[in-house]
């Protein structure tokens, strides 16, 4: 099979990278860096697996920055680029997705194009209906970013959407569910083939359940700190009910990364004519969380007692911006809320971020130098805990009980 996959993030190489050990797979980006990195064998993104098979395995993969040639002769067209969600719109900004897919129709009808990026309910349908066409799938991702292959080739299950009734949509879809399970390490795969609109449905709904589990144990965590409980004790006591079970209960500074805050924000937007309380609660939880964590933080520094110590000054140290560990990716990090409500109270911030350049970065001064960074900050804020850390533990703050994740 010719397969072109367009975006080369996380989600994108990931799937270039799975297809590409059994078809001939051109990944498209518009950053010639990414591009060059592929064609070098190299990830461009932060992902041990990718790095991995890109130099070891016998890959048939090519990059380019202009797919628009690939198109005519592709049997499938994965898209796999951004959509970030848009709040003026209240809702997802699908523009690159409609490009890619009008662009690959105007080439040549033979591809169906497969949508990998995350889109609103009834999105697929919808651009079947613009743009005069069934040649459209909907394929969910479940990805971690950071393990984005791994879970690729060890997925929970492969789920694909059709919007058409009709024999071909269906062989179309089960055939790329095949592409995928046969790419994949793990055998006996769950393969749910069904209508696009629950497909975009089974995205948004796993995303938000995720998102309100971390919400919960966040808020557990904000019980025990607020009456000065033991957080681990009482997660590991309920954990050991196997309906609950002792996973993804972590505490943290709210949920943070590319797909939850906007996935869940989505789901509640599409929720609006519908009575619900949930929904709209676990987006109002990570707003709660983040206020609760900076406060915790100005008590810590002695803030609310300022008016005793006049031109009192207040510096911490933000330990790392990125999400989480191994993630190279500072889009919608937990930290960086917390870090608006601290400026907002006259704080400096001062940022330990091996992956930023140094110079002024979301309101703080970055400082390249761990040594420094630590001298300067009388506190050092960490919404995950590093070994790094260990030499001044006295000064951290941080609510991750387990370190591992």
């Amino acid at each position: 099979m010719k397969i072109v996959v367009v975006g080369i993030g996380y989600v994108g190489l990931a799937n270039a990278i799975l297809l590409s050990q059994r078809n001939t797979v051109v990944a498209v980006d518009c950053d010639p860096t990414r591009v060059e990195m592929v064609n070098a064998r190299r990830s461009p993104i932060a992902d041990p697996e990718a790095e991995r098979y890109l130099a070891g395995e016998k890959l048939d993969l090519t990059a380019v920055t202009d797919g628009t040639a690939t198109y005519r002769e592709a049997d499938f067209v994965v898209i796999a680029t951004p959509t970030d969600y848009c709040a003026d719109r209240d809702r997802f900004d699908t523009s690159s997705v409609e490009t890619v897919a009008r662009q690959v129709l105007e080439a040549g009808p033979k591809a169906t194009v497969v949508i990998k990026s995350t889109v609103p309910l009834g999105f697929t349908r919808e651009l079947c209906r613009k743009l005069n066409t069934e040649n459209l799938l909907f394929s969910p991702e479940f990805l971690r970013e950071g393990k984005a292959l791994q879970d690729s080739l060890m997925p929970s299950r492969i789920v694909v959407g059709t919007p058409g009734k009709g024999a071909r949509s269906g062989q179309r879809a089960r055939l790329f569910a095949r592409l995928l399970a046969e790419g994949a390490v793990k055998k006996d795969i769950p393969v749910l083939v069904m209508d696009s609109d629950e497909a975009e449905a089974v995205k948004l709904f796993a995303n938000t359940y995720l998102a309100m589990r971390v919400a919960f144990f966040n808020e557990l965590d904000s019980y025990a700190e607020a009456h000065g409980l033991n957080p681990r004790q009482i997660i590991e006591g309920i954990g050991h009910d196997p309906r609950i079970g002792n996973y993804y209960n972590n505490p943290s500074f709210g949920y943070g990364g590319y797909c939850l805050p906007k996935d869940t924000r989505q789901l509640l937007a599409n929720y609006r004519d519908v009575p619900n309380d949930l929904i709209g609660a676990v987006v109002a939880a990570n707003r709660t969380r983040k206020d609760f964590i900076a406060d915790s933080i100005l008590r810590r520094l002695g803030f609310f007692q300022r008016d005793d110590r006049p031109g009192q000054r207040y510096t911490v140290g933000i330990y790392r911006l990125t999400m989480k560990e191994g993630s190279d990716n500072f889009r919608q990090s937990s930290i960086r809320g917390v870090m608006e409500r601290l400026l907002e109270k006259g704080v400096e911030l001062v940022i330990y971020e091996p992956a930023a350049e140094e110079g002024r970065f979301w309101g703080g001064e970055v400082i390249g130098d761990f040594a420094r960074f630590a001298e300067v900050s009388q506190l050092i804020v960490a919404n995950r805990y590093h070994p790094q850390l260990r030499a001044v533990r006295e000064k951290v703050y941080t609510r991750d009980i387990y370190f591992r994740d």
